[in-house]
């Protein structure tokens, strides 16, 4: 993902697959424990990166609904064509 200039938002379970602190291609939030608190910028990070992982997060859960999905063996790009319009279908669906 770094040679190709990209990156993710990605929840706590991806913490550690990304060491380069300086310039991060999988962002993560914060994480407390009993000794160290968050603080308020900390939380905001967190709040903020929810904020962008939710609506690709609610595109999964209503992606799993396609019982097609369960077993498709397909050649990737025919997949990304076949996920973009099972999206285009939820989302007519949900906005009807």
């Amino acid at each position: 993902m770094r040679a190709a200039g990209l990156g993710a938002l990605a929840d706590l379970g991806f913490r550690g697959l990304d060491n380069d602190v300086r310039n991060p291609v999988i962002v993560t939030g914060f994480t407390a424990s009993r000794t160290h608190k968050l603080t308020p910028g900390q939380k905001t990070a967190n709040r903020v990166l929810a904020v962008g992982r939710a609506p690709v997060e609610h595109g999964f859960a209503h992606l799993k609904n396609w019982r097609i999905l369960t077993k498709l063996r397909a050649d990737p790009v025919r997949t990304t064509y076949l996920l973009r319009a099972l999206l285009v279908l939820t989302n007519l669906e949900i906005n009807r």
